[in-house]
This record gives C-alpha cells, structure tokens and sequence, in this order.
C-alpha cells in the first residue's frame, strides 16, 4: 500500500470515527442528543453503572450528587477492582465539570423470588442525605446517608457519615434481613424516616417500617405499615399489587404522608394523616391500619402508583374571579415496562383533585405523543414514564413537573393550569459506548438506547437524569420559553 493509499485510510477511519462519535455521543455530551428548550450543562458516566435514584445535596460551599444504582457490576478505575454496584458520590459544585469522588459497593447481583437473575435484585438503589445540623439529634457538624441495601434476600437499609464525602463511612445497619427494598422517604427536619421494606410474614414484597432516625447513630423503630390486606394474617388477594413503591411525606406541617402502591398495575394511592400514623397503635391489625387513613384511591387495572408527588395550595389562574380558585393537587407516575411496548400498556403521568382528601378523583393525564419521535421501536427499550423529581424546590413547585421517561428522555411539564398539564421541554440523551443493550428475549439482537430511569432537581435550578442503561448522569438545564416557566427569581 503507498503513502497516498495510507493517508487516504486513516482519513476514512478517523471520519468513521467522528460518525460515530456523533451518533453515540462517546463523551455524553450534545452530539447525537435530542433536545428542546433544554441543554446539557455536564456529565458523568458513573463507571457505566445502571443508575436509579440521584439526590443532589447542598454541603458547605459543596454541592455533592449521591446516585443509587440497580444491581450488577463493573469496574471502580478508583479502586482498580470490580465492584458490585452500589452508591455513587459526584462533585457537581462546577456542573461543567462532575467529579466522581467515591463508589460504596452495594449487594452483589443475586436472584429475585422467581429464581431469575435480574438487575433488581441486587445495588443500593435508593439514597437520602440530611444535615446533621437539620436533624434534632444529630452531630451537627456531620451529614448523614440513609440509603437501601440490596433487593432480594438479606436485603437492609443502612446508616453512613458522608461529611467527607470522598471518604464515607458505615455507621450502622438499622433493619436487615429483609426481602427487598426501595423507594423511602426521609424528613431531614425530624428525623422519621419511611423505609420500603420486604418484612418476612407480610403477604407483599414492599410494605412500610417507619424509624426515628433523628439520631442516626441510634435507629429508634416505631411501627410497620400497610395496606389492609397486606399485612401478615390477612386473607384473600393482597391489594396494591406488588405492595409499596413509594411515600413522600409533608412533615408535621402539612401532616400528611402520601403513598404509592402497585407501580405496574392494581395501583393504590393512599393519603394518611401523620400524626396518627406516628401516635396511633402499631399492632399491623385491619383496624389499626386504616385508623390514620384520610381517603384511598384506587387505579384501574391497567395503572399503576410507581410514586406521587403532591402540588398543594395552588392558585389557579383560569379560576382567579371564582371562590374556589385554590385547590390541592397529586401527580401520579406509573412505570413503563417490557421492550418496544409490546407487554404493557402506556405508563403516564395522571393528576389527582385532591382538594377534599376524603373525594380525590382524576382530572388530566399526560404522556409523550409516540408518533413524534416513533418511540416504540426506538433503541428497543422502555417507552412510558418511571418517576418524577422530589424536590420541593421553589424554583419548581407548582410550575414545573419534571418526568423521566425511559427512551424519551426527561421531559419538562408545565403543570400551572393543573387541568391542562403542558409539555415545555425535554432532553434525550445520545448513547454512548457504555450505553448497555436493551432487556429482551433469549436470542434478540443487541440494540443500545437511552432509558432516562430517575430524575430529579438541586436549589439551584440543575436538572439531573439518570440512566437505567448505564450511559450515566446527565445535568440539565432549562433554556428559552421554557425557563420562563420556573422561578429563579
């Protein structure tokens, strides 16, 4: 071969090359994504970790991302080892430039009660973080990670001092010894923490243990909960499908805690009065459950409670001449499951009237037209809704919803007119080569595609979206028209 010859074949490599950069976004960065009205600001790849929930916290002059991750493994080039996946720890002080500063191995990726090897079954996918100096009764000089172990046998939540976050420490295991875990709910300003449990002897996979962790050094148990009919003892067919997703509570304020059940199908929305949760006799009887209950709604069939997330006291602007112009909100996510929508029916984001607690009833629904971007048989992934940000961050409280939906990305939703929630914005990330292929049959062919799993919001207006395929953490932030809709004031 000549000289010319030479030349002429490095040429075409180097453009193959740059083709396929941009098609796969190897950096995670803008080539190949597919945006409107939102941009990427940083990235991370997460050592290609499938990732669950992010939690972004302010600590110091520090803003640091804690991310869970589903099961599985790979390779920590920290430790030079092969970790089973666990926690991830970035510094996003500077969203520009991500600094992964630790990974806390989770539980090794195991079998689900089917016997079948899955991703749920091992990781620590679940994380929250608060303030010593928020805590009642805690160092105040220290900040403290609760997050879930595992999800299948031996499953536990654990205690960790993150005040060094590049160095973090286990300070105690509260509960182990349980079938699985997920998605809790911890109040920073008192320390009750709702722990998503598989307690042996219920009759669902997920019920609720609720500790005082006000203390993190000392767990302080206070009771177990769940649906009438979950509970050990109970007959007939357990309500909630595969019990309990998700709580989020508004502290002794609001004292009400909203529960998610069912994230599929069969699901259940629960709203309870807090105090009585807390205060109330915590024998798990049919009577002693029901007893803080405020109202129960029940989904049809084929719409699940993956996790709520309630808008209260809004002004709504149509209604602004009208007496009964405020009214309470609860957005309801179900998950999208299957590849290329064949095996489940379309996962959206609902909104529930919750103005009298003891009536809720639906009002508006929203979901991402498949047609505008042929989504079912893009990457051969998920197409629907997962989760939704928890943050009550007043930059997006009752304006903006943002919604992780799996191979569309994470979409932003104008939910001022509540009635008529509105798409604003959304980002789709391009995969890259740690993008990991899409979940099928024995035999499929490999097809890489964006699953944006979780997503969720900082103080600061950043968004976060995580990736179920192991592309990584992508921050985010609003731009044009649709930034207009929040409030950085």
């Amino acid at each position: 071969m000549t000289q010319r010859h030479l030349v002429c074949a490095a040429l075409t490599m180097a453009l193959g090359a740059a083709v396929a950069a941009q098609r796969q976004g190897t950096n995670g960065g803008e080539e190949g994504a597919d945006s409107r009205d939102m941009q990427l600001v940083g990235y991370n790849d997460l050592q290609g970790r499938s990732a669950y929930q992010p939690e972004i916290k302010r600590q110091g002059d520090r803003w640091i991302a804690y991310v869970g991750h589903h099961g599985g493994n790979a390779l920590n080039p920290m430790t030079g080892r092969q970790e089973p996946n666990g926690t991830s720890i970035i510094d996003v002080t500077d969203p520009k430039n991500p600094k992964y500063l630790a990974h806390i191995p989770g539980q090794p990726l195991g079998t689900s009660e089917s016997g079948a090897t899955a991703s749920e079954s091992g990781g620590a996918q679940q994380v929250r973080i608060c303030s010593g100096a928020t805590l009642p009764r805690a160092d105040r000089s220290k900040f403290y990670l609760l997050r879930a172990y595992g999800n299948t046998a031996d499953s536990a939540h654990e205690m960790w001092d993150v005040t060094d976050p590049a160095k973090p420490s286990r300070i105690t295991v509260i509960v182990s010894g349980l079938r699985g875990t997920h998605k809790s709910w911890w109040e920073c300003d008192t320390g009750i923490a709702y722990l998503v449990s598989g307690q042996p002897g219920w009759r669902v996979p997920r019920m609720t243990k609720i500790y005082d962790l006000s203390d993190p050094t000392r767990p302080v148990f206070i009771r177990d909960f769940g649906l009438p009919g979950q509970q050990p003892g109970s007959t007939g067919t357990p309500p909630g499908d595969n019990g309990l997703h998700g709580p989020i509570s508004t502290g002794p304020a609001g004292n009400r805690v909203y529960f998610a059940y069912g994230y599929v199908r069969e699901g259940v929305v629960q709203i309870v009065d807090r105090e009585k949760l807390l205060k109330g006799p915590a024998e798990p009887t049919e009577a002693n459950l029901l007893y803080p209950q405020i109202s129960r709604m029940d989904l049809p069939p084929n719409v699940g409670a993956h996790n709520v997330f309630p808008l209260l006291r809004m002004p709504i602007a149509e209604f602004a001449k009208e007496k009964d112009n405020v009214r309470d909100m609860l957005v309801i996510v179900d998950e999208a499951t299957g590849r290329e929508c064949a095996t489940s029916p379309r996962a959206m984001m609902w909104i529930a009237d919750i103005t009298t607690e003891t009536r809720p009833f639906g009002v508006a629904n929203w979901t991402v037209p498949e047609a505008s971007g042929h989504y079912c048989g893009r990457g051969a992934g998920r197409f629907g809704t997962h989760s939704t940000h928890e943050n009550f961050s007043p930059i997006y409280y009752n304006r903006v919803m943002f919604v992780a939906h799996f191979n569309a990305g994470v979409r932003a939703v104008d939910v001022r007119d509540p009635f008529h929630p509105t798409e604003i914005g959304y980002y789709i990330p391009a995969p890259t080569g740690k993008t990991a292929c899409a979940a099928g049959r024995p035999g499929d062919p490999c097809v890489k595609g964006i699953q944006t799993n979780n997503v969720e919001v900082d103080d600061r207006g950043y968004v976060y979206a995580a990736d179920r395929a192991g592309t990584g953490l992508h921050i985010l932030e609003l731009t044009g028209a649709a930034r207009g809709v929040a409030n950085f004031r």
